[in-house]
């Protein structure tokens, strides 16, 4: 049995957690592997962080295609362990196929609808926005048959449903980490993201107001909260910048050593 209690103390995500410690009392008691819902990555990462320790269990994650950030967490007893690759985990793709030129939708949008629609948020993975065509996502094999050939509104816009081979959609391609350096004259979010991203400073300012941006995968609401080495900032669907060193210059500025990935 599990150090449920010790396990769970302090959590960020208690109720998410719990469901990953479900999953591999499961394994250890089964012998079988688990595949959990999906979950972000901030729950992937705590749960890693909190199981690490325990000898006997094993856990990896997939998310359909490498890079993918929501994933299943797969719990397997360590001693059994099998690839991940050897351990059947059914998806699926779904086109939301609808002409946004007029309307253009974020991620956000687009999950909405689904939602609306009845789909389980455990039950999506990935989703991500192909232009003013619509959006693809990664769902479990059962939720995407059931919205295969429905119809729904997402945003003003209507969009038809057609569940597809996960070797059909276009994929997000795979980001390599790079780092580099910026001179910056703030340490605000707002003006290292953007240059870390390489968006406008108005730009990233709105994503923040809009709820995109997360520090440490806490939400943000404003652009002037300050940045310290160690900070981690996500923007969605355009991955995370690792904040590695600080260093003041002679002119009262910052040189900043950063990691995007």
């Amino acid at each position: 049995m599990l150090p449920r209690r010790d396990l769970l103390e302090g959590s960020l995500h208690p109720q998410e957690l719990e469901a990953v410690i479900n999953a591999a009392d499961q394994a250890l008691r089964t012998w079988e592997p688990v595949w959990t819902a999906f979950v972000d990555a901030e729950v992937r990462e705590e749960a890693q962080l909190r199981l690490r320790d325990l000898s006997e269990l094993s856990l990896s994650s997939s998310g359909g295609y490498p890079g993918a950030e929501r994933r299943q967490l797969l719990l397997q007893r360590r001693e059994a362990a099998l690839e991940p690759n050897a351990v059947p985990q059914p998806l699926m793709g779904l086109e939301i196929s609808g002409n946004f030129l007029f309307d253009p939708a974020e991620r956000t949008d687009f999950r909405a609808g689904l939602l609306a629609l009845g789909a389980q948020a455990g039950a999506l993975g990935d989703l991500w926005v192909r232009g003013d065509r619509g959006a693809q996502a990664v769902l479990t094999a059962q939720q995407a048959t059931a919205l295969d050939g429905l119809n729904t509104t997402v945003r003003t816009v209507e969009v038809q449903l057609e569940a597809r081979p996960l070797d059909q959609l276009q994929l997000p391609a795979a980001r390599q980490p790079r780092r580099f350096h910026t001179v910056e004259a703030s340490l605000r979010v707002d003006a290292v993201a953007s240059a870390g991203f390489g968006i406008s400073r108005s730009r990233m300012a709105e994503l923040i107001r809009q709820g995109s941006v997360r520090l440490n995968w806490q939400p943000i609401s404003s652009a002037s909260r300050l940045l310290a080495a160690g900070d981690r900032v996500q923007l969605e669907g355009r991955g995370e910048l690792r904040l590695e060193t600080i260093t003041a210059t002679k002119r009262e500025r910052w040189r900043i050593e950063l990691v995007r990935c």
